[in-house]
Formats: C-alpha cells, sequence, structure tokens
C-alpha cells in the first residue's frame, strides 16, 4: 500500500511515529519516509541504536520465558508493545506454554490497524484499543475480560514504552494503579531508556531527545532510582533492575548494542 493510499486510511504520515520509528530499526517495513528519517538521525546521533533496539526484543525474551516456564504464568497483557514483530511476545510465551494467553494494548491507529489484523487471528490472542494511562479502562476491556482472569496471577509486560511517558502522567501513579488491580502472584515486566551516566554523554542525550520532540511521543529518560520506583510494592526478582544485557544474559545471544542504555527489571506482587 502507498504512504499516500495510508494517509486516506487517517494515518498521520507527516510526524514521525515512535511505533514506526521502533519498527524501522527492527528492519521492518511498516513505517513512511519521515519515520526513516528521524531513525536514520538517532543512528547518526547514536550509531548503536538499532542494536540496542534488538537488545530489548531480546529482554523481553528472556524475560517472558522465566515468566511461562519458572514462574508458571500463563496470562500477559502487553502495555504499548508497538508493530507486530517478527517475534511477537504471545510467539515467545507459545513456546513454552500454548496454551497461554495474552492481550496487547495500544491506542496507535497504525498499530492497531496492523495488530488487529496480524494478531487477533490467534486463538487465546487479541489487540484493544486502550490507552495505557487509564489503568481501570484497560482491565476493562471486554477482550480482557474474556481472555483473562484478574483474580488469577497475569504478568503486565510494559518494556520501552514508560519513557514515553511525561512526567505530567504521573507514570508511576500509572504503574501503582495497575499493581494494585492484580492477583497476588503477578508480575510486571519494565525496560526503560536511562540517563545520568557518565557512558551516556550529555550532548547525545539531548540529540535523541531533540529528535523525538518532532514525534508523536517525546522521550523522557529516567534515572535508575526513578526507574526502580516502578517496583514500589513488588518483590525485585534476580538480578534487579540492571542494565538491560545483565539481566539473566543468554550467553548464545551476545549483545547487539551499548551496555548502558536501557535498565530493565521484573518483578513479582507478593
Amino acid at each position: 500500500m502507498t504512504e499516500r493510499g495510508r494517509a486516506a486510511n487517517g494515518i498521520d504520515t507527516s510526524t514521525p511515529n515512535v511505533a514506526r520509528i521502533y519498527d524501522y530499526l527492527l528492519g521492518g517495513k511498516d513505517n513512511f519516509a519521515v519515520d526513516r528519517a528521524a531513525a536514520q538521525q538517532l543512528i547518526a546521533n547514536m550509531p548503536d541504536t538499532p542494536g540496542i533496539v534488538r537488545d530489548n526484543r531480546s529482554f523481553i525474551g528472556r524475560a517472558v520465558r522465566y515468566l511461562a516456564g519458572q514462574a508458571g504464568i500463563r496470562q500477559f497483557v502487553d502495555l504499548g508493545g508497538g508493530l507486530p514483530t517478527q517475534l511477537n511476545v504471545h510467539e515467545m510465551v507459545r513456546r513454552i506454554a500454548p496454551d497461554a494467553r495474552v492481550v496487547y494494548v495500544d491506542n496507535d491507529p497504525v498499530v492497531l490497524t496492523h495488530g488487529q489484523a496480524l494478531l487477533a487471528r490467534g486463538n487465546g490472542v487479541a489487540m484493544v484499543c486502550a490507552d495505557l494511562r487509564a489503568p481501570a479502562d484497560v482491565l476493562k476491556q471486554p477482550e480482557v475480560g474474556r481472555l483473562l482472569d484478574l483474580a488469577q496471577p497475569l504478568a503486565i509486560v510494559c518494556t520501552s514504552v514508560l519513557h514515553f511517558v511525561p512526567d505530567e502522567d504521573d507514570p508511576h501513579r500509572i504503574i501503582a494503579e495497575y499493581r494494585d488491580r492484580l492477583a497476588s502472584g503477578s508480575y510486571l515486566v519494565i525496560s526503560h531508556g536511562t540517563s545520568g551516566t557518565d557512558e551516556d554523554p550529555k550532548d547525545i542525550v539531548d540529540n535523541a531527545t531533540n529528535i523525538y520532540r518532532q514525534a508523536s511521543a517525546q522521550l523522557h529518560l529516567r534515572s535508575l532510582a526513578e526507574i526502580t520506583r516502578f517496583f514500589d510494592g513488588f518483590d525485585l526478582v534476580d538480578p534487579g533492575v540492571v542494565w538491560m544485557n545483565e539481566w539473566r544474559p543468554d550467553p548464545a545471544v551476545p549483545a547487539a548494542g551499548q551496555l548502558t542504555s536501557f535498565r530493565a527489571g521484573l518483578g513479582r506482587k507478593p
């Protein structure tokens, strides 16, 4: 489909879109010239960017394998997971637990168009249109009620998305609202862009932030302490909140990007 054709469907092709930028960085094809231009700016500023994005997918895979395997979780909610990729959360999970159920949540029209077509065909998989910043609304969605039992443990997967939620929306309150609605034994998975380290020069951080100022959502990097605070009320699973590539690394899958990019962690609600 041409860009003009897609624009006719109400999709904005004039503003870089964070989901489409991410798709391009992963090697996907669901993006437009404006997204590719923004992604190329990011790569020029930080050549490791595509590797960091791939490392985030690798972290998701390790976290999901832990949850479906060691933790025995069979219910997953993927908040703001973006455009469908070659290996989605439900595909990762079902390699271990074929009966697992997954609900994807997004309010991006591009993501919904593709996700509902590609993901909702599967048994036990659905994509719903909702804003992750409204936990009560998300968890009351009919597809959530149809596929998931909120009285039983489930996993909230919230990777590479909270750094697009501004402080004025109080992301810590948002995560706390999800926590308070989850059953005991539920889990939270987070990866988040970080800032304030000697390894990330200020000019690189500022340049990346400026690029996203022109996009559909702005970038809000946070410190280790701020990221760890998202896990208030959860018991952290070892090794805690660490550099993403240090969270239970797989020796068979070496890091593709720089070490000091995202923090990541996984916590269990007592």
